[in-house]
């Protein structure tokens, strides 16, 4: 079966499922339909195109895998967040290719739900989860990186309208997308954080110009995205035009502590997947019963524990209506190094493969090896440990800085 066939079935969509006649319905469902080709651990895998990719997303929210916390009346399932967790945890557990529209998914529909108009959660969310727009996130600049308070892209309003100029860049996904979601500055400078705006720009505008950046993997998906007089309409702007920053922060720290939460239990497959590919090679095999490999495999199961642990608080804080906050840095961290140092004793370990390579052994360094060049990027994104570090001092700790 492949992705473009993906039978429609309620899955998990039954509103009258919840708790384990949830997760029991979400696990079967995900089990009979992923395609084998879209599985990392397979013989069969290929890197789904992108149509394929499209199809299974709007299969997984047929299902009710996927707006699941989103009311119905945008698309959504209108379930808890609890329900949220569930599924993704039974996502994590297989290892199924990222999503094309994580963002639109994971960052501009919460931020449209929390500060959009009604008319701009009737028109964008619906066509977020059915697949018809992709988005993409527009914060990143030259000489800015994570400092967004350093932006420079710049929004001039001309009555109904907003002119846009300047760049963006590492802009996951912009050669795919339809909607950008745009951090642009209406102030000075030297404001900082005030004069900020959000926009949601269509990538088909006169003067939107994308261009497409080889990463270490040789793949494409990041850009930079130029913005030449763009017009778009104040129906397109997001919230009021000093909101963009504390919006902004918003999207940071949903995507810090709530995004991707399958994360800890996909770590967890890629382990239980190296362990198994491992153990088919007599060598291999050998090496984890040495104590090296063995306590270093034993320190990341408690890397992952802790990483569920702090997936699992989150929820709990969520739903006793507590706001993250800086919180979401210590996930955030905590995940993007650890993920770094298994990925790296993965290929330490496969490179001792003994000759010719074991079937599974040939599966496993084939997706290990992405694994790790992705790896090297998740200390950056979503702002880098060094962002991380500052905010747990400045906020969480609150510790003085030096002079």
């Amino acid at each position: 079966m492949t992705a473009m066939n993906v039978p429609v079935q309620d899955g998990a969509a039954d509103a009258s499922l919840t708790g384990d006649s949830y997760r029991q319905a979400a696990r079967s469902w995900l089990r009979a339909n992923l395609p084998e080709d879209f599985r990392g651990d397979s013989a069969a895998f290929t890197p789904p195109k992108l149509d394929q990719s499209i199809a299974w997303e709007a299969a997984l929210h047929r299902a009710g895998l996927a707006g699941i916390t989103w009311p119905s009346i945008y698309g959504g399932h209108g379930r808890t967040l609890r329900e949220h967790l569930i599924a993704n945890q039974e996502i994590g557990a297989l290892p199924i290719p990222e999503s094309v529209n994580s963002i639109g998914k994971e960052l501009a529909g919460p931020i449209i739900l929390a500060i959009g108009t009604e008319a701009q959660k009737l028109r964008f969310l619906p066509r977020i989860l059915d697949m018809s727009n992709i988005w993409c996130q527009g914060f990143s600049e030259p000489e800015a990186g994570s400092d967004l308070a350093g932006l420079r892209t710049r929004a001039v309003r001309e009555g109904d309208v907003w002119r846009i100029n300047g760049q963006k860049i590492w802009t996951s996904g912009a050669y795919r997308a339809q909607r950008c979601l745009l951090l642009a500055r209406t102030g000075p400078v030297e404001d900082r954080h005030r004069g900020l705006a959000l926009f949601a720009v269509p990538l088909d505008a006169v003067g939107v110009r994308v261009r497409t950046i080889k990463s270490i993997d040789g793949r494409e998906s990041f850009c930079e995205v130029f913005f030449d007089n763009v017009e778009v309409s104040q129906d397109d702007a997001l919230g009021a035009p000093d909101e963009g920053w504390s919006a902004a922060i918003r999207v940071l720290a949903i995507e810090r502590a709530t995004n991707r939460m399958y994360r800890a239990w996909r770590f967890e497959n890629e382990v239980r997947h190296l362990i198994a590919a491992a153990k088919t090679d007599p060598v291999l095999s050998g090496l984890l019963q040495q104590q090296h490999h063995a306590a270093k495999l034993a320190e990341t199961i408690v890397d992952i524990d802790v990483l569920k642990a702090h997936v699992e608080t989150a929820v709990d804080a969520l739903v006793a209506g507590e706001t993250i906050g800086a919180r979401g840095s210590l996930a955030k961290l905590h995940w993007s190094e650890a993920h770094q140092r298994f990925a790296a004793l993965a290929m330490e370990l496969l490179s001792k493969a003994s000759l010719p390579l074991q079937p599974a052994v040939r599966i496993a360094l084939r997706r290990f090896e992405g694994i790790y060049l992705q790896s090297r990027a998740e200390t950056i994104y979503a702002g880098t440990t060094e962002i991380q570090l500052g905010i747990i001092a400045d906020r969480i700790l609150e510790l003085s800085r030096g002079k």
